[in-house]
Order: C-alpha cells, then structure tokens, then sequence
C-alpha cells in the first residue's frame, strides 16, 4: 500500500504533460467538432429561410396574375421589398446565361451576375434549392442560395394565359414599364433565382469560438507547463529535503557515537547540543542543560574556556579536573574549544570535545605501579641473599644468648627483642620476595562460594578476639572460574585482617559474591571501619605505603598483583567514618565443562 504521504512521488511530469495533451486533443476535437456542427447548422437553417424567401417572392408572383397586368416595376419592387431585412445582401433573377433580369439593387439590372465561387455554367440548379458559399462585388462573405425560378408553376399553372403576361426586357440605361408576358421556351427552368444572405455574423461567432479554443488550448499548455514545473519544483525540493534529513540524521548518529563529549553553545553562550557521551562524563542530561547559560551549568574552570567572540583563540586544548555535582568525584578531563564561524563570517558559537581521561589515568598509575613494583623486584632480589644469610647468624646468636643468660632477666630480654625484631626482618624480606617473584598460578576450575567459606572460616577466631560479625551473602548459580584456590585465599586474608585491624573493638565484616551483567563474578568485602582518607585511595596499592606503625606496605601490593594473575580486577571505595569497600571482579570460566577441582 503507498503511503498518502509520499503518494505524489508515483506522478511523473510526463503524466501531467500527457494529461494536458489529452485535454487539449479533447478541446480541439470538440472545437472542431462544434465547428463543423455550426457550419451545418447555419447552412442548414439560411437554406430553409432562402427557400422560404423564394417561394414567398413565387407566390407574391403568382398573385399578381391575378392583377392582369403584373410589369417590371412591381417584380422590381416585390424584389426588393424582400430584399429588405438586415441579414439578406441581395435578391436576384438571371437567365441560364447570367443575364440580370431582376435585382434588389436596380443598378444591377441587365448586367452579368457576378460569382466568385465559378462561373454560371458551373452552377447546378434544380427545383430544390442549394446553396454555396460566396462574396459580393464589394468583398463582403455571403451565403447564396439559388435554384431554378418558376413562379407559374404547380397549381396555378393553368392560369398563366389568364391575362397578358408581359416579358420581362430590361433596356440599358432604363427600364419601360410594360406587361411581362413569358413564352413557353421560358416557362419552366429557364431562370434562376439567387438570394445572398450575410454570413458576416457567423464569422464573427466562429473567430470568437477560434478564439476562445485558442484560449483554452492555451490555458491548458500553461498549466500542463506549469504542472510539469509544479512537479518538477516539488520533485527537486523532496529530494533536497530528503538529503537534508538524511544528512542531519547521519549528523545526529555520528554525534550520538561519537566516543568523547561533544558540548555545542550558541554565540549568547546557551548549550544547543549535548551528546551521550557528554552526559556519561558530566553527569547532566540533554534536557537538563539545553537551552541553558553554560556559565550556570559548567563548573568555572570549564566555563572559561568556552570561545565568546571571533577574537578568541580558533582552538584551546588544556587538561583540568571539573565537579559537576555535589559528592560527585572530580573528572580528569581533556578539553578541547573552537568557535563555530559560518560562511559569512559571523560567529555563531563555540564547540568543546570533552575527553574523559579517567581510564588514561588509572592506565598512567597501572604503569607508574608496575614500574615501582618492578624496582622492588630488583632491589628484593639484589638483598635477599645478601641480608637473609647474616640475619640467620644474627638470629642465632640472640637465641643462644637469650639461653645463656636466663638468670639475668635484662640481658635475657634484650636476646628475646633481637629475635623478635630478627623475626619480623625476615618476615619482611620474605614478603619481599613474594612480591618480587614472579606469580606462579596453578589453574584450577573452583567454584567461589567454597572457597568464601574456607577463607572466612580462618579469621573468624581473630574476628571474635575483636567482638566482629561476619556476614556473607553468597550469589545461587554462579559461574565456575579459573583460580589457584590457596593464592586467591592468600589474597581474600590479606583483605579480611586488613579490615580485622580498622575495626578497633566491633563492627561487621560483609562478604558478598554475585554476577554482573557481563557474566562476571563480583566479590565485595564491606567494613564498617573508620574509612580510608581520599589523599590515600590512590596510594593503598603501591608498595611500601602503609598508614600502620607496624605494617610493611606490601600487602595491599601483593593482593593487588594476585588478582591481576587471575586476569581479574580490584578497586575500592571508602569515605571517613563510613568504612570501606573492597570490589574484586573476577572473569568466569572460558571451560566450565571441565570437571571441577
């Protein structure tokens, strides 16, 4: 089914200019056809009067027999008195030779009958009478209608020798009056009677019908012309408009996808455009900003940067860090500003490309880490053997004094510290070691939930030493993952005792599991400690940093480097006095056909 919307789509101009052919053929057609049925008519109708006109003028003869005397004079004057009517030309009486022996105009008497259709011999009267199509002396159209004159005839014909008919002898120069007598060799078919009637007013009626069929036939041409341009016209503007929507849409899905922030101003410095991916990074909707003076929305540092007028400078690129909402965290971004100047010159606004530069940064402080972990790896290598050797002569040494001098509680105690601080030297290059040495992963396929359970039940003795409830919120049905069970609970410890030690003398230790949208595996450990301080969240995975008196600085690093063995991820929030959340998120398994460890 075409859509009503697009329908004159289907009309070629060729169908209007055909369409307008056709009328035109009709039109001419009936014009002519209208013609032709004119021409009939007024031939058909001047006929009929014509015959009337001569069996009037043949009866007004036939009376005068009666008179006994009927003459020239009174045939001239009958013909003329008939002739007398606005639409007949003239009225007139000839031999078969052409000779006038009676006309409307007397002048015309005794002279040879003028016919620009022929001449007389080409003539066919008969009793009925016909017609034909002629001009006068003086150029003027007629329509004649002749046949033959024979005013003695039919039922008063036995009364022609009743009285003394003259012959009708019209002399040059004048006419006698004197009785009309016609002999026999004249009686029948041997004069010819002819009436003109002007057909100026036909003429006049077929030009002005010529003339109105012209117009028609014109106004037709106009509008096929101009239907043909209407369609054309309409035609070319639904193409254009086409492309234009086309292009607009095209415009509108590139913006829509492009990957960095596209934020568009007009020159009074109101936000026109505001794209998806500028609403993922400032966190303000299109319809929240549109219309609306950037200086209110934007934070100050990115509002500067906006172009205000052709002077400013056609491209700025500068990296800051904005807010765009209350608690929400600064965005590192990438700020790019031109102005927008249209054909004329005129500045119609400006353009800011918006790159996030949250994902560069963490990549930044990935390399920064590694490049930290790399130098303890050399420099735990470089010591270990150096240092631990001696440590164990030291630690000996102490336990043998500490032995020889049980009696003397001073000396027996000094021993005992030397151990103890040789103890936790070398729990500290051991830990180094562990760190620098290159993760050995043995894979096998686990199920998660298991594993939570072992681990927790290892620090539960530790957790109720501190007064702690531990909470776990296990997801059903979750997906089989590739881990090495004992470095994944090494890792889930280092995490559990971290968040033992904030908690002073109460609070929760939450562990949950569940799968995210991407089928991963989703492991949560919630405290409910003091927090970790915002200037620290980005420091806590990189070694030797520690908030601890005591502490060595690795175990978060080592955590860390566990979890990016597994190809998995960690990250953490917290805010002071409102504890801290540890987020592992873990790749399910690529085989979990495989039996299971």
């Amino acid at each position: 089914m075409i859509n009503k919307k697009h329908i004159s789509l289907y009309f070629s101009p060729w169908m209007i200019i055909s369409a307008a052919a056709i009328l035109l053929v009709i039109v001419v057609s009936l014009a002519v056809s209208n013609h032709n049925r004119e021409k009939q008519y007024m031939s058909q109708i001047l006929l009929e009067k014509g015959s009337a006109l001569i069996k009037s003028f043949e009866a007004g003869t036939r009376t005068g027999m009666r008179a006994m005397g009927w003459n020239e004079n009174q045939v001239q004057y009958l013909l003329q008195e008939l002739a007398d009517q606005a639409d007949v030309l003239y009225i007139a009486i000839t031999d078969t030779d052409g000779r006038i022996l009676a006309h409307s105009d007397p002048g015309q008497i005794n002279t040879r009958f003028f016919s620009k259709s022929g001449d007389q011999e080409t003539l066919d009267p008969g009793e009925s009478a016909k017609w034909q199509l002629t001009e006068t002396q003086s150029g003027k159209p007629a329509f004649e209608v002749y046949r033959f004159f024979n005013p003695f005839s039919g039922r008063n014909a036995n009364r022609r020798h009743m009285g003394h008919m003259g012959q009708f002898t019209p002399r040059a120069g004048r006419t006698e009056q004197r009785s009309w007598h016609i002999p026999d060799s004249l009686e029948k078919n041997q004069q010819i009677i002819f009436i003109g009637f002007d057909r100026t007013p036909f003429i006049e009626a077929r030009q002005q019908d010529i003339k109105i069929t012209a117009i028609i036939s014109s106004v037709l041409f106009i509008l096929g012309f101009a239907g043909m341009a209407i369609i054309l016209i309409a035609r070319n503007y639904r193409a254009t408009r086409q492309r234009l929507q086309d292009t607009s849409a095209m415009a509108d899905q590139v913006v829509a996808s492009l990957p960095v922030g596209l934020m568009v101003t007009d020159a009074a410095g109101r936000i026109v455009l505001h794209n998806p991916a500028a609403q993922s990074i400032t966190g303000l909707t299109a319809e929240s900003v549109r219309g609306q003076a950037a200086d209110d929305i934007l934070p100050e540092n990115l509002a500067r940067l906006i172009c205000r007028q052709p002077a400013d400078p056609q491209t700025m690129e500068k990296e800051l860090e904005c807010g765009f909402a209350q608690g929400r965290q600064r965005v590192p971004l990438s700020v790019s500003s031109t102005g927008i100047i249209n054909e004329d010159g005129e500045f119609i606004g400006s353009m800011m490309i918006l790159r996030d530069l949250t994902e560069i940064k963490e990549l930044q402080q990935a390399v920064q880490r590694k490049e930290k972990l790399a130098a303890v790896g050399e420099l735990a290598a470089g010591i270990a053997h150096e240092i631990r050797n001696p440590l164990s002569s030291v630690k000996g040494m102490a336990t043998y004094f500490r032995a020889r001098y049980a009696q003397d509680p001073e000396a027996r105690d000094a021993a005992a510290v030397m151990v103890q601080e040789t103890d936790r030297l070398n729990r500290v290059i051991s830990e180094l070691l562990e760190f620098a040495r290159p993760s050995e992963i043995n894979i096998r396929l686990a199920d998660i939930n298991p594993v939570l359970d072992h681990s927790l039940h290892l620090v539960r003795q530790d957790a109720a030493e501190k007064n702690i409830d531990i909470q776990i919120s296990k997801g059903h049905n979750l997906p089989l993952a590739d881990i090495d069970p004992d470095r994944f609970i090494q890792c889930l410890l280092n995490l559990y005792l971290n968040a033992i030690q904030s908690m002073e003398s109460s609070g929760t230790l939450r562990v949950t599991s569940s799968q995210d949208t991407d089928g991963n595996i989703i492991i949560r450990i919630t405290d409910t400690g003091p927090g970790i301080d915002q200037a620290h969240l980005e420091k806590i995975f990189d070694p030797y940093f520690t908030t601890k008196a005591s502490g060595t600085g690795l175990g978060l690093p080592i955590v860390h480097k566990i979890v990016e063995s597994h190809n998995g991820s960690i990250t953490v929030k917290s805010a002071p006095e409102q504890g801290t959340v540890f987020t592992i998120t873990m790749p399910a398994s690529a085989n979990p056909d495989q039996k299971e460890a």
